[in-house]
């Protein structure tokens, strides 16, 4: 059977995510696309999308950082800003891969999957579930840090307080680790304090 919203059914994406990925990428791959579903199914928006969204996100995760270069520089266009850290390299590439190897062509998809990991300016919800999903997965994720998310959700404006909460942990933990900062990401944090 073939999904919706690629070329592929789902045992061929999970054979191919198998077979590219290690197992505890795998595992959180999977981790982060049932717990999109279930976002998606509380905020009213398309689980299926949001279950392959999740599924794909980090389908280039495990990619050589000079292969991403070489597909970010050969056929992507990406921001200088976006290059500071290579950990980020992996979005932009798992949603060109998710739309030429897996037939995805469902634009709220593959933005989604493009910005799951420095978020964008005015994310959608359905990017904020996504970008949600892949920090708080049961799988993989911190349970406790997962548990503080998963009870702000159900506040008035929750998608925004988890975004806050998760942007603040990022720049906590980039600034521990001596990495660089992207502008995105500080902007988006400013904007996330202000309209809280």
């Amino acid at each position: 059977m073939k999904t919706d919203y690629t070329k592929l059914s789902e045992k061929e994406i999970l054979n191919w995510l198998k077979e590219n990925l290690t197992d505890e990428r795998f595992s959180h791959c999977l981790g982060t696309a049932k717990c999109a579903k279930r976002l998606a199914k509380q905020f009213n928006q398309d689980e299926n999308k949001a279950y392959i969204a999740g599924l794909l996100h980090d389908c280039a995760k495990c990619f050589e950082t000079e292969k991403l270069v070489e597909i970010i520089n050969e056929k992507l266009k990406v921001e200088p800003d976006e290059m500071m850290n290579y950990k980020t390299f992996h979005a932009p590439v798992s949603a060109y891969c998710a739309n030429k190897d897996f037939g995805v062509c469902d634009d709220e998809i593959l933005s989604a999957i493009r910005w799951h990991t420095l978020g964008k300016r005015e994310m959608t919800d359905f990017e904020k579930i996504v970008f949600l999903a892949d920090k708080i997965e049961p799988n993989t994720r911190d349970k406790d840090y997962s548990k503080k998310i998963k009870k702000v959700l159900r506040e008035e404006n929750g998608l925004n307080k988890a975004l806050l909460i998760c942007y603040k942990e990022t720049i906590k933990s980039l600034v521990k680790r001596e990495l660089k900062i992207c502008p995105i990401t500080i902007d988006i944090y400013n904007k996330l304090l202000t309209n809280k």
